[in-house]
């Protein structure tokens, strides 16, 4: 009873706030960047609720129970990475004042780099984003509370989009500020009880390999090469956290570039945490249960066995504040991506009421799809859950390449861009396509199964200094881009402003703490 009571609580208290802010949408700018208007607290906030969703602690639950803390890498360079969004591309993309990334790529480049960014965008929150997260949803909501796959998911995505077609951007930003209270508070929650039960830090050294608690490991490993989990795992990260239209869209709400920038950094100390809060459990869950962990079940089975009544409730309410808040932006970023840099692309002249009635509609048929999807998600195999993710490494080398270069080198030409955008999503799409072959229909490939055995984190390093070597080669042999691609797109390296010293002291804290913490698991 305590545990329905919570999880009707946790419905009740994210409608009335997206509710609350669905009447407060006017115009274009109000529904899509939540008029610009919001505070740094509520930006870090929801940047880390955004990115924390059910395939997080599923996958990275499952990741600590197979190999230690090793996976925590992606969460201890996103910090470093959020550190670059915040002095390096926000006061770009503010001065700017675009809605999307696509449309800061047709600014400093052209209209072909907007058309490509935004397809390969689209397509890639739709088939990799959603999927995964209503995959991991489904291993959790099945696993832990044996609720009925099909109605769950459609129940949850309706819920999701309901107030996120009627509120925008402010009704995302908002719940995501809530669910992130709920969501750390909840797996702070498991890590104690289950911390408790292991022994602390000492039991579980005692029942675990020594490996699991090292971060780095050789650069041959085939799954966390130190080169890879380094360099790697930055260039993902670049792509990920500072050209992404789900992440970037949250920095574009607040109210200044100060704002913005402290969000940012923010939310880089809150990336701190799962490695203690998602991760750990995993390694938890094994020295528990070692015969029974498998992987993804490790989460799902610290909530059954560990959390008695009312905390199970918080629990549920977290693992929901996870999944929706996930998809929540994602719904917004494809309704503005599809409104902006198409529909007002193909009618320039529509007015703001117009986008705004599109920009929900668009919303409202991303919720539709996702529906129609639910019934293949299904039949995702554990397997293909890791495959997508996978994807991001091959999507994201190139675009952080010409990201980069068009933002720290005034030379930087459209058509070294375009044509360096299609190199290397010519690239990542053999490559993914080898691993599905080799993996997941074994085939043998021969001579092209060393490619698929290289470790993909390495190969997206390969991929992105190729990219980065074929823009300036590129460049170098095109015209100089026109004055108005340059000023306010691209780095002053000269006459650059003092910063303010409160977020710089913050930034140099959180920098300070992750590097000790990596170089205690070292």
């Amino acid at each position: 009873m305590l545990d329905t009571a919570i999880i009707a609580a946790y419905f009740l208290i994210v409608f009335a706030i997206g509710f609350y802010h669905s009447r407060r949408e006017r115009t274009a700018r109000d529904y899509f960047l939540a008029g610009g208007g919001v505070g740094w607290f509520a930006i870090g906030a929801s940047l880390f609720s955004t990115n924390i969703g059910s395939e997080h602690f599923i996958g990275l639950a499952g990741s600590g129970a197979s190999s230690g803390l090793a996976v925590g890498c992606y969460e201890w360079s996103a910090s470093l990475c959020l550190f670059l969004l915040a002095w390096l591309f926000v006061p770009h993309y503010l001065k700017s004042k675009v809605y999307t990334m696509p449309e800061f790529l047709e600014r400093r480049y052209g209209p072909s780099c907007r058309w490509y960014l935004t397809v390969v965008s689209l397509f890639a929150y739709i088939f990799t984003k959603i999927s995964v997260s209503l995959f991991a949803g489904a291993i959790l909501i099945r696993e832990v509370f044996g609720w009925d796959y099909m109605t769950s998911a459609v129940l949850l995505v309706i819920a999701t989009g309901v107030y996120t077609v009627f509120g925008g951007l402010a009704a995302v930003i908002y719940t995501d500020l809530f669910q992130s209270v709920i969501l750390v508070l909840g797996a702070v929650v498991l890590t104690v009880l289950g911390l408790d039960k292991a022994g602390g830090f000492a039991g579980l050294r005692e029942a675990l390999p020594p490996d699991f608690f090292h971060m780095i490991k050789p650069i041959d490993h085939p799954v966390y090469p130190w080169l890879g989990t380094t360099f790697g795992t930055l260039i993902l990260g670049i792509w990920y956290w500072c050209t992404d239209q789900v992440i970037v869209q949250k920095t574009l709400s607040a109210k200044n570039v100060e704002h913005a920038r402290r969000g940012a950094v923010f939310c880089a100390g809150l990336k701190i945490l799962p490695v203690f809060i998602l991760v750990l459990p995993g390694l938890i869950a094994k020295a528990l249960w070692p015969n029974e962990v498998t992987g993804d079940n490790a989460y799902p089975l610290l909530v059954l066995r560990l959390l008695p009544e009312g905390l199970t409730g918080l629990m549920v309410a977290a693992l929901l504040a996870a999944l929706m808040s996930s998809l929540s932006s994602v719904f917004n970023s494809c309704s503005t991506l599809i409104t902006m840099d198409i529909y007002k692309k193909l009618r320039p002249e529509a007015s703001e009421r117009r986008l705004v009635l599109v920009g929900r509609l668009m919303t409202a048929a991303i919720v539709v799809i996702s529906i129609a999807w639910i019934p293949f998600i299904r039949y995702l195999s554990n397997e293909v859950y890791q495959y997508l993710q996978s994807v991001q490494a091959y999507v994201g080398a190139p675009i952080t390449a010409t990201f980069l270069t068009g933002i720290l080198w005034r030379g930087a030409t459209a058509r070294a861009a375009i044509t360096t955008l299609i190199f290397g999503g010519i690239v990542g799409a053999s490559r993914f396509l080898l691993d599905i072959l080799h993996n997941a229909l074994g085939w043998d490939l021969g001579p092209l199964n060393a490619v698929v055995q290289f470790s993909f984190l390495n190969f997206s390093v390969i991929v992105f200094l190729v990219c980065v070597v074929l823009m300036v080669t590129l460049s170098k042999m095109s015209q100089r881009p026109a004055p108005a691609q340059i000023e306010g797109l691209t780095f002053e390296w000269t006459g650059v402003r003092s910063p303010q010293w409160g977020n710089a002291v913050l930034t140099g804290l959180i920098a300070i703490a992750i590097v000790s913490l990596w170089y205690h698991f070292r």
